[in-house]
């Protein structure tokens, strides 16, 4: 069995009664200081109203910003990772949503889908942390046939995306996860622990969760099953920690539900 290293847990328990503890860079302090809640998602039963001016960024696609996002724009081959819900124009039928599935996708922009292309050139023009409305065209879209996936989406319809761009990395080979052998993707997720880590003591708290989400979609459960050995010991030194610290921010952030949430996939990933 994997030995977690001491991220959140005990950062979490220590918050009562020692809120001046010491850290390190593989350690999270949870400290009493107040943080700006951002509320989470909407339930994602009909796209949100937005009152925010409309960017057109292209012919076909336009964007509202929900929530303004901090740094710079991901280049084209970025690796993008992305939550989305997607309806059809005019329509409160949601036909996809990964927050609901818990599992972001994995956009590289510039060699997505034909039919994700114009979710690709909504993301590519998006900062770390924002969240828009994409108003897509069917003709970047699911085209003039429509969807089989999803039945519910038919010939020529144009389409409303909800999307988070939870962080992206500049990569000029634009090397998605599945290229990757699983010494990188493990230290690929470490590198966004330790930066989720760092934005923690500056309390920036949803930058951490950042990159903590984005270290997580390193090591999703597909990968995970492969793993045996020293390599799923490895992955779980760095995965589990994630899911501690990102409920240690959700505890700030009053999100309780989701903090056990979180707690609850390291207890099974420990007993299975």
């Amino acid at each position: 069995m994997a030995v977690v290293e001491e991220d959140a847990a005990p950062a979490a328990a220590a918050s009562a009664s020692d809120p001046t503890a010491g850290s390190s860079d593989n350690e999270i302090t949870v400290d009493e200081a107040s943080f700006v809640h951002t509320e989470p998602p909407q339930d994602g039963s009909a796209p949100p109203l937005v009152s925010s001016a409309m960017e057109v960024l292209h012919d076909k696609v336009k964007k509202q910003v929900i929530k303004e996002g901090h740094g710079k724009r991901p280049l084209k081959f970025a690796t993008c990772f992305v939550h989305y819900r997607a309806w059809v124009q005019g329509s409160s039928h949601k036909f996809e949503d990964t927050w609901q599935e818990q599992h972001p996708i994995e956009l590289v922009l510039g060699k997505e889908k034909k039919e994700m292309s114009g979710l690709g050139i909504g993301v590519g023009n998006m900062k770390s942390g924002e969240r828009a409305l994409l108003h897509v065209g069917w003709e970047l879209g699911y085209g003039k046939e429509g969807s089989f996936s999803f039945p519910n989406v038919p010939p020529m319809a144009d389409l409303v995306y909800e999307v988070e761009l939870i962080g992206f990395d500049d990569v000029k080979e634009g090397k998605a996860r599945s290229d990757m052998t699983v010494e990188e993707r493990i230290a690929a997720a470490d590198r966004r622990k330790i930066e989720g880590n760092e934005y923690f003591k500056e309390k920036k708290l949803e930058e951490a969760m950042q990159q903590y989400e984005m270290a997580i979609a390193y090591m999703g459960d597909d990968f995970m099953f492969q793993l045996f050995g020293k390599y799923r010991d490895m992955a779980l030194a760095v995965k589990n920690p994630c899911h501690l610290n990102m409920a240690a921010c959700l505890i700030k952030l009053n999100r309780f539900d989701e903090a056990i949430v979180q707690c609850s996939i390291v207890c099974i990933l420990l007993c299975s």
